[in-house]
C-alpha cells in the first residue's frame, strides 16, 4: 500500500474514551479520514466529504453518530437517510462529475468509522480496472484548488 497512514495499528478518533464516548460523546471524524478529505456539506445524517485526490470525484458520507461502526449500528430511520443521502450524492456525482461508471461502497476494514465511498471511474483511470485504494499516491489539490472544489460542488448542491 502507499498510503502508510491507512494500517489498523494508527490511533483513530472513533475510538471511545474511559468513560466510553467518542469526542466527550459528539462526533468526530476519525483523524485518517479527515487527513485525506474535505467537508463540503453538513447533511441532516452525514458529513459530505471531499476525498483529497484530483484524479478522482470522490466523495464520502461519514454519519454524525458516536460510536458508529457498521450500518447496522444506526436506527432504522437513519439507515433511511443515509440511503436518501447515498442517492443524493450518487445522483450529484453522477449528473456532474467526470466519469462513466460510479462505485459506491462501505468497507471499513482499515478505519471502522461507517462512511461510504462514492467514485466515480472512467476507463482509462489511473487505476482501471483495479481499486481506487493503494493504486498510487492521491494527486492533492493546491489550497487554491480546494477552494475552487469546494465552490464547485456547494454551487451545484
Amino acid at each position: 500500500m502507499f498510503n502508510t497512514r491507512y494500517n489498523k495499528l494508527a490511533p483513530q478518533s472513533n475510538v471511545a474514551d474511559s468513560a466510553g464516548a467518542v469526542g466527550g460523546g459528539k462526533f468526530t471524524v476519525d483523524s485518517r479520514l479527515g487527513a485525506d478529505s474535505f467537508v463540503l456539506a453538513q447533511w441532516p445524517l452525514c458529513e459530505l466529504r471531499r476525498f483529497d485526490d484530483q484524479r478522482y470525484d470522490w466523495f464520502m458520507l461519514v454519519p454524525k453518530v458516536p460510536h458508529c461502526v457498521e450500518f447496522l449500528d444506526l436506527p432504522l430511520t437513519q439507515q433511511q437517510q443515509l440511503a436518501q443521502e447515498t442517492q443524493q450524492a450518487a445522483q450529484l456525482l453522477k449528473t456532474h462529475g467526470r466519469g462513466t461508471k460510479l462505485n459506491v461502497g462501505a468497507l471499513g476494514n482499515v478505519v471502522s468509522q461507517l462512511h461510504v465511498h462514492l467514485v466515480m471511474r472512467a476507463e482509462g483511470d489511473p487505476a482501471w480496472p483495479g481499486p481506487v485504494w493503494g493504486h498510487s499516491p492521491a494527486q492533492r489539490f493546491s489550497d487554491a484548488e480546494k477552494t475552487a472544489e469546494i465552490k464547485r460542488w456547494q454551487a451545484l448542491l
